[in-house]
């Protein structure tokens, strides 16, 4: 996660914030005529200098805001801000953006340098500026030796290089992103998202990223912002995302989780005291809207749950499966927890950290599940889970 980077440190002096004001984008549905809202009066600010993520499942709306903010569509009611400048009606041409999308966007009959000279050709900059100062940008992407290839004769993660060392290079006020990686490996996708992390703090820009992907998310951002339905459900760091989420949607979007059953006992000032299958617990986190009394869901992380011997815990289940990773092993515990018209998980993931000195049980394996109350937090139990992913 990327917490420990300062928002917006040292951003230049061109980096201006971004100001969304009760943003709504209603569109009319072809076939039945009636009107669809997209997004529902969505209000944020992105700091000069820094990287916020739209996150959420297709349909959220996120990228109808990203299309928004760029002048691609025209909101129905509410202001865009870049700085202090008003430009909710102003063209796309005109608003000092640069979009970098999913499909990458190169001119197939230029060669790299052609494509990423582009912007600056349109704006009459002088040829010894321009390869000047193209050659610097392709260095800055590691791609310098291949300035006269093609598009095709590249590699998707070299495309993706080109296709933001042209947006850069123009030196946007705001840069866009619209799930540029999602064409991409997995190993490229990795890379890719350190690469991005870096130019974007190294050049100071605000950006917005869009994704529906928990992990790019997670290791770019300085904030995230969850959207559901045309609604923005959390906004936070990675870590306050996390590990401390407003509802069991968040918690199963953002990450890999489990839920157990509980009843609040007591709510103090120290944490919230909650009874699973008769054990207490108290946990630090807790949602504001619990009652003593109330039915409840205890939220455990992979790394916050052990395994154990039957009965030692609050669940019992079976192995059914052991992932190596090296330093780690995912287990994979099949329990009584699922219930599909709960929408509650019933394998659960448990990771076992250093597996060299710790039992890895084998599948097949009666085991018992416990988890750290200090690592859980305690959610209503009426908000639907979203499945894990």
């Amino acid at each position: 996660m990327s917490d420990t980077a300062t928002v917006g440190a040292n951003p230049p002096s061109k980096s201006k914030s971004v100001t969304l004001e009760g943003i709504t984008k209603i569109f009319k549905d072809p076939q039945s005529g009636q009107d669809v809202t997209a997004v529902a009066g969505v209000s944020f600010r992105l700091e000069p200098g820094e990287l916020v993520t739209l996150l959420g499942p297709s349909g959220c709306g996120k990228t109808t805001v990203l299309r928004m903010l760029s002048g691609f569509e025209q909101p129905t009611a509410g202001r865009i801000l870049i700085g202090e400048t008003d430009v909710t009606n102003t063209p796309p041409n005109k608003r000092d953006t640069a979009m970098v999308f999913q499909s990458y966007g190169l001119f197939p009959h230029m060669n790299v340098f052609d494509n990423v000279a582009y912007g600056l050709r349109l704006r009459k900059m002088p040829s010894a500026d321009v390869a000047q100062k193209v050659g610097r940008f392709l260095d800055m992407v590691g791609l310098g030796a291949m300035a006269k290839r093609p598009p095709s004769r590249l590699s998707g993660g070299q495309q993706q290089r080109v296709a933001l060392a042209r947006s850069l290079i123009v030196e946007p006020s705001v840069l866009l992103l619209d799930e540029p990686l999602s064409n991409l490996d997995a190993l490229l996708r990795e890379q890719m998202r350190v690469e991005i992390r870096r130019l974007q703090k190294s050049l100071g820009i605000t950006a917005m990223y869009v994704t529906h992907d928990r992990v790019e998310a997670m290791s770019l951002s300085d904030r995230i912002i969850v959207m559901r339905g045309g609604h923005i459900v959390q906004m936070g760091t990675p870590s306050e995302i996390y590990r401390d989420p407003v509802d069991t949607f968040v918690a199963g979007f953002v990450g890999k989780v489990a839920f157990f059953p509980c009843t609040v006992q007591n709510i103090s000032a120290s944490g919230c005291q909650v009874e699973v299958k008769g054990h207490s617990f108290e946990a630090p986190r807790w949602a504001k809207d619990l009652t003593p009394g109330g039915r409840a869901l205890v939220m455990a992380r992979p790394e916050s749950l052990s395994i154990g011997e039957p009965g030692a815990g609050v669940e019992d289940g079976v192995v059914t499966a052991n992932v190596y990773l090296g330093n780690s092993v995912e287990s994979w515990v099949h329990t009584d927890l699922g219930d599909p018209r709960s929408g509650l998980p019933s394998d659960v993931l448990v990771q076992i950290d250093n597996p060299d000195v710790k039992r890895v049980w084998g599948e097949g394996e009666r085991v018992s599940l416990s988890f750290d109350p200090a690592l859980t937090k305690v959610l209503a139990a009426e908000t639907e889970p979203a499945a894990r992913t």
